[in-house]
């Protein structure tokens, strides 16, 4: 079941020139270059973790090629949180972005699951742990409850 607020349904309704670059199986994201911002947007209640790194790893170039500044997670269709998916999230992907000078970050959360933030609450104190030297303290990340919102932050 698919929330009604996503990026892509309301995406076409905002007053931004945006472009699909990676569209999969699971996900979609979209750039708004003169934004600077990538989006993306996970179709289903679960992603498989290979799926979730294949669509991660189409972005790289994207972001280096784009100079994006800000990047948009819509979690909304997530039902089910994925520790795996998130240490590897954080531990390499966004190590990777950081690199590249993308460090603010925009998630929009599923707004039916309440349980779902506080089981990324608790994923992110568990990377914190295990993995003291993580850059999580160095990225600007803040919570958004629409994809408008997110975008302007």
């Amino acid at each position: 079941m698919s929330a009604d607020n996503t990026a892509s349904k309301l995406l076409p309704g905002l007053n931004y020139k945006y472009d699909e670059v990676v569209k999969k199986d699971y996900g979609i994201v979209f750039a708004l270059p003169e934004q600077h911002i990538l989006i993306c947007e996970l179709f289903n209640e679960y992603t498989p973790i290979e799926e979730f790194k294949e669509i991660f790893r189409a972005t790289v170039p994207i972001i280096e090629k784009l100079q994006t500044t800000k990047f948009i997670f819509d979690k909304q269709n997530l039902r089910v949180f994925h520790q795996p998916s998130m240490e590897w999230y954080f531990i390499e992907w966004k190590k990777e972005i950081y690199a590249k000078g993308l460090s603010a970050h925009r998630k929009i959360l599923p707004q039916s699951e309440p349980a779902f933030a506080l089981a990324v609450e608790a994923g992110r104190a568990k990377i914190l742990k295990e993995f003291p030297d993580t850059i999580i303290d160095k990225l600007d990340i803040q919570y958004s409850t629409n994809i408008a919102d997110a975008i302007a932050k």
